[in-house]
């Protein structure tokens, strides 16, 4: 059996699916591993690399034959279309925004797993892409917002005068919005955050934020997420939301509804209340964006002189530590379900789909796309 690892060809993809450090998992188990040269170059790992792991490197397509596809961005329609029938792939499947990818899939009798559908549970915890991506956005986030503002984060003690430190507002306390909270922490910076789920306000504090009480009602969503607002609730919120906003120095937005456009947390009105070199640094950007006004991959600055970064492939971003998350979140779901080599007996894969697991992230097989996604 064959795990195939191509190069990202999505323009600014710099993660890989497969870091070298992780290929003897796959090896021990019976799998032979094959990698595009060039795949992991953006993250530190070169062809020599792969090679001493026990992969062979491969000049041009790797995908003939493949049994396995492992990548961070999913195949193309006529990347699948190439694939041999009853192969496997295992990547970021958006079921929203790759249906080309879905649709050739399903025609090709491609087994197609999407990360962003393992369910949230104990047992699936290391399989959690989702999770350990936006570990690394919410961490970039900080790291921007520091970057772009003309303020030092922390105080300082100076025989000048004493720098007040800056005032930091997250908004969303998932993973990526905790992360943020610890970076900006470590950085020395006043930090509070608000999240529609009160469950998170224990977190928040724990990392030495202050966490803000809005008088609403709560928005506890399955599976860890928040769920979706009304339109009512939302702009109370931003209401409530507005001078909060209004005292901060940076503002990091990570609010997001699985499947679902971004939910807007900034209008422009709030934007206009804020100080002249005020940052905003807000990670939805790329499913509609949490604050009115933001482009993915794009620095916009309002007449008001408040800069909004839009954020982009922010995991890929740090292409070095996403990757080897990312790697590992990627070959525990493929051990999942792949039987090692024993003696005699060839390594297979059991595709148990009484598994929560293989049933909730597999989006096509067998010839179909999958009724329960």
């Amino acid at each position: 059996m064959r795990v195939a690892v191509p190069k990202e060809i999505k323009a600014g993809e710099k993660r890989v699916a497969l870091v070298p450090d992780i290929i003897n998992k796959l090896t021990r188990l019976g799998l032979d591993v094959s990698i595009e040269s060039g795949a992991g170059a953006h993250s530190q790992a070169t062809d020599a690399d792969y090679t001493t792991a026990g992969a062979t490197v491969k000049q041009g397509d790797v995908l003939a034959d493949a049994d396995v596809v492992l990548s961070v961005q999913p195949l193309t329609a006529q990347q699948m279309a190439t694939l041999k029938k009853g192969a496997i792939t295992i990547s970021f499947l958006s079921p929203v925004t790759a249906v080309d990818s879905i649709e050739a899939a399903a025609a090709a009798g491609v087994t197609a797993f999407s990360l962003e559908l393992v369910p949230r549970i104990s047992r699936a915890q290391s399989m959690d892409a989702l999770t350990s991506q936006a570990l690394c956005a919410g961490y970039r986030a900080a790291v921007v917002g520091a970057e772009l503002s003309p303020r030092f984060f922390p105080m300082l003690m100076t025989a000048a005068g004493t720098v007040t430190p800056a005032q930091v507002l997250v908004l969303g306390a998932g993973v990526a919005g905790l992360q943020a909270i610890a970076t900006s922490r470590r950085l020395g910076a006043v930090v509070s955050a608000y999240d529609v789920r009160p469950a998170s306000a224990d977190e928040v504090r724990s990392m030495g934020a202050t966490f803000i009480q809005l008088e609403l009602e709560a928005l506890e969503g399955a599976g860890g997420y928040a769920r979706e607002m009304t339109e009512d609730r939302a702009a109370k919120q931003r209401e409530l939301l507005t001078p909060y906003i209004a005292k901060s120095h940076v503002v990091i937005t990570t609010a997001a509804v699985p499947g679902r456009q971004a939910p807007r947390l900034m209008t422009q009105a709030m934007v206009d209340s804020m100080a002249p070199g005020t940052i905003i640094v807000d990670l939805a950007a790329e499913t509609g964006g949490n604050v009115e006004g933001s482009k993915p991959g794009e620095i916009v600055e309002t007449a008001g002189g408040v800069r909004i970064w839009g954020g982009r492939d922010v995991p890929s971003q740090l292409p070095f530590h996403a990757s080897f998350l990312y790697s590992r979140n990627v070959v525990n779901l493929l051990s999942l379900f792949t039987v090692p080599a024993k003696d005699d007996v060839k390594v297979a894969f059991n595709l148990d789909f009484d598994d929560e697991i293989i049933n909730g992230a597999a989006v096509t097989h067998g010839g179909s796309r999958r009724g329960a996604q």
